[in-house]
């Protein structure tokens, strides 16, 4: 018999690898098993691991489709996601089945924003194909007109997007004398815009920046919306940089800008239908490419882990509302 006085732990189906302080908890409070691999688990083994299952942590990347949901074990009853986007949820079919969602805002803003002006950085200064260079064998030795880039400073980033991640780059953003503006839903607070100039107007924002750094979420809505009619209207020289959804960019746009010479360079951490990467991008000298590194910190990762399931203590250890629930 079960004694009474042990605590009901439900069980939770870990679809990934996480840091071990989110296991070691995981592990203490729920019937969970972590994994040993990191690739995400297809379909059909998705939903058989989720049977006698009362709720899913799962990331970026997991197929949680339409289908996917659909098939789930009725014991299911939220999905708690590493992540702040959901774009591999089908938030719809996740309603219509009642399970709740939860994501984990607020807690890789800086670790996303430092990827970006790292970025900004390499694209700025050339350090990827300076890192090539060496690593090629190639360099013969310093010489005056190598590698020339530009300096950032007084130079004038634009923000696609001015929530919390472009936020946080726009406080770094000042420390290296840029000129920050941006293209928002809204307009910001004096005090949450720092000095920041907003635009109302799009096309006005695209001809007026040097650098344009991309933290729009992903969906239908912003599909390809870096398409060839916007990266034409950016001055000639521009640095793109996107670090928030990999389907917000035209691929082809963006190479053919690259390889002709009408942007400077582009620094991407996200790809759409990551892992693949579009095939262009590896032959462009003046791209620098990252696997996904936005909130790849080891305080930013517990933290978000942390939070799934703080959401999941609420709804299934207390029978309370998600914290952070988005369907």
């Amino acid at each position: 018999m079960t004694d009474p006085a042990t605590p009901r732990r439900p069980g939770l189906l870990l679809t990934r690898r996480y840091p071990e302080a989110v296991e070691a908890r995981a592990v203490r409070d729920y019937r969970c098993t972590p994994r040993t691999e990191d690739a995400p688990l297809n379909r059909e083994a998705l939903v058989r691991e989720a049977a006698g299952m009362e709720a899913i942590l799962c990331a970026a990347g997991d197929p949680l489709d339409a289908a996917t949901i659909e098939a789930l074990p009725a014991s299911v009853r939220m999905l708690a996601t590493f992540s702040v986007g959901t774009d591999h949820i089908d938030l719809a079919a996740a309603g219509r089945r009642g399970l709740v969602v939860s994501n984990t805002p607020d807690v890789l803003s800086v670790a996303t924003a430092e990827i970006a002006m790292t970025l900004i950085l390499m694209c700025a200064r050339r350090a990827g194909e300076a890192e090539r260079m060496l690593r090629a064998g190639e360099w013969t030795g310093w010489a005056p007109t190598q590698l020339r880039g530009v300096t950032l400073e007084g130079k004038a980033l634009g923000i696609l997007g001015m929530g919390r991640i472009g936020q946080a780059l726009a406080r770094m953003a000042a420390g290296f004398g840029m000129r920050v503006h941006y293209l928002n839903r809204r307009r910001l607070p004096p005090a949450e815009e720092a000095g920041a100039r907003f635009h109302a107007d799009e096309r006005e924002f695209l001809e007026t920046v040097d650098i344009l750094s991309m933290h729009i979420p992903g969906g239908e809505a912003t599909r390809h919306w870096l398409d060839a009619r916007r990266i034409a209207t950016l001055r000639p020289g521009t640095i793109v940089v996107n670090t928030g959804r990999g389907t917000t960019v035209d691929d082809a746009a963006l190479c053919a800008a690259l390889h002709s010479g009408h942007l400077r360079a582009a620094g991407l951490d996200v790809f759409a239908g990551e892992p693949a990467i579009f095939p262009g991008y590896l032959s462009a000298p003046n791209v620098t490419l990252l696997p996904h590194l936005g909130s790849a910190t080891e305080e930013a990762r517990d933290a978000m882990g942390f939070r799934c399931l703080d959401n999941l203590d609420a709804v299934l250890l207390r029978g309370e509302a998600a914290p952070h629930r988005v369907a």
